[in-house]
């Protein structure tokens, strides 16, 4: 009698535990901070390096490996390109190169380093961030600010790319 309430329990908790499936966050964090003392905007991506690889080879056509062994010169330059397309900030009406520096691995994120040159001071920013969201509507990035003190966050999802902060 047990051993058919034990076999019962564990095939029922069994069919319970099949039954979900594991959701997946498909989020990104930003921080952007000026540094007036060096006239510059200087930016961290973190973001989820399989789905980095996933929309950067869907917009491409290629199999992408960042963050791997077998990442290639081409992988790192697509990337990059990928980047000067679905992200810009536009300081005080005025678009300014957003220059990749560097990246790297932290467990299964790629961090990517960024910097925005000779800003003098920031009255205005409008921000475009569509990196992954694009044909992505889980995907969420979500960026914090630090301007002369003054903290700001804003959300970019599909169906909001765009975002403007003031000063």
């Amino acid at each position: 009698m047990k051993k058919t309430i034990l076999i019962t329990f564990f095939g029922l908790l069994s069919l319970t535990l099949a039954s979900f499936n594991v959701h997946k966050f498909y989020v990104a964090l930003y921080q952007v901070n000026y540094a007036p003392e060096k006239k510059m905007l200087q930016i961290t991506a973190r973001i989820f390096v399989d789905d980095l690889n996933n929309a950067v080879g869907k917009k491409y056509g290629k199999k992408i490996n960042l963050g791997s062994e077998n990442e290639t010169v081409e992988d790192v330059t697509l990337l990059k390109k990928y980047f000067y397309e679905k992200f810009y900030i536009k300081v005080n009406g005025q678009t300014k190169p957003v220059n990749f520096l560097s990246k790297e691995m932290e467990g299964d994120v790629l961090i990517c380093y960024f910097s925005m040159k000779e800003i003098q001071k920031i009255n205005a920013m409008e921000i475009y961030n569509a990196v992954i969201t694009e044909g992505n509507s889980e995907q969420q990035n979500i960026m914090h600010f630090n301007v002369s003190g003054v903290k700001n966050t804003l959300l970019f999802t599909e169906s909001s790319s765009k975002g403007m902060l003031k000063y």
